[in-house]
């Protein structure tokens, strides 16, 4: 359900391929996501597009597997911990809607982009669970207090176009230009060695 292309010329893909669940992530998914990028790495990946399949980046938990304790489960902070600390460019490319948990593996990203109609909304409060540990503090980073506490505990369902306002996606782009951008904002750190790649990430700060 997680599928790696590369790395090409030191572009890496890993898509979400659950469509039909729109791409709801099992305990499983997340462990296979975590070493999807661990292993991008490792071959000298100096930039990795995250994406999905179908017209939904992902759910969140799968609701079976969150109820079971998913929904609470270490696996998501080590998953946006690996993301977070990669080497690498990292680039959430969002082929739709990205709802709750999910949402911890994008804001670990480095740059977002997004098709048009793509919401994101975190209904913690909603649902009665806490969000994973950074998820508040990398949301807050980037929008700030108020905005953050418009999505975790207003519930908010933000729309592409005010994300981008906010801070919180870096380009919105066709629906058939996700790779493109992608790659397009990934040119330089491609042109790269790993190493000047990293030792610039570093300069800027984890997320």
């Amino acid at each position: 359900m997680i599928q790696t292309h590369g790395p090409q010329d030191g572009f890496t893909t890993i898509t979400l391929d659950r469509a039909d669940k729109a791409n709801a992530l099992t305990a499983a998914m997340i462990a296979d996501l975590t070493q999807a990028f661990r292993a991008a790495v490792a071959q000298g990946a100096r930039a990795i597009m995250l994406t999905g399949r179908g017209r939904v980046f992902s759910a969140g938990a799968d609701l079976g597997a969150a109820r079971a304790g998913l929904a609470t489960s270490p696996l998501w902070e080590e998953l946006s911990a690996t993301i977070a600390e990669a080497p690498a460019l990292t680039i959430a490319a969002l082929n739709g809607t990205a709802a709750g948990g999910a949402l911890g593996m994008v804001l670990a990203c480095d740059l977002r982009i997004a098709v048009p109609g793509a919401k994101i909304f975190y209904p913690v409060m909603k649902l009665g669970f806490l969000p994973q540990p950074s998820d508040p503090a990398r949301l807050r980073a980037l929008v700030g207090p108020s905005r953050a506490a418009m999505i975790l505990m207003a519930g908010q369902r933000i729309e592409a176009e005010t994300a981008l306002s906010w801070g919180l996606l870096d380009r919105i782009v066709p629906e058939d230009g996700l790779e493109a951008a992608a790659r397009e904002l990934a040119a330089d750190a491609l042109a790269a060695s790993c190493t000047h790649v990293a030792g610039i990430k570093r300069l800027i700060g984890g997320r």
